[in-house]
């Protein structure tokens, strides 16, 4: 945890979804100091005319390499959050090619009776995690 959904436009290699995967992976790591394996991706490709991202009214020009974040996580401190920002902004430009103006990131938070990793218990409640 946190669940991770990354929203591209389809056509990109499955190398380059493998290496935007490991760096937004290893960004949330350094930024919310989680274990290794607690890793969950999960990408959507969109087709050109299923897929709008302006800028809202900030001045930047987007290319087909946007991406958008949804973060799905119990609440993280303002801190960690800054720090997923301007992480992945540096590592997707320099690992991925993509500009720090074609990333957007959403957060959603919920508690910790939210979530089950299975067994069918809720593993933050009962102490498990």
């Amino acid at each position: 945890m946190p669940l991770i959904k990354l929203h591209i436009r389809k056509g990109r290699s499955e190398a380059d979804i493998t290496r935007l995967l490991d760096t937004v992976h290893a960004v949330m790591l350094d930024a919310f100091h989680v274990p290794e394996r607690d890793r969950y991706q999960i990408v959507f490709e969109h087709e050109d005319t299923h897929f709008r991202a302006l800028d809202t009214g900030l001045g930047f020009t987007r290319t087909d390499r946007f991406v958008l974040i949804e973060v799905v996580s119990r609440p993280r401190p303002r801190s960690e959050k800054l720090a997923f920002y301007q992480g992945l902004g540096v590592q997707l430009s320099e690992r991925c090619g993509i500009p720090a103006s074609d990333l957007m990131v959403s957060f959603v938070e919920n508690s910790d009776e939210d979530w089950s990793f299975g067994g069918g218990v809720a593993q933050f409640v009962t102490g498990d995690l």
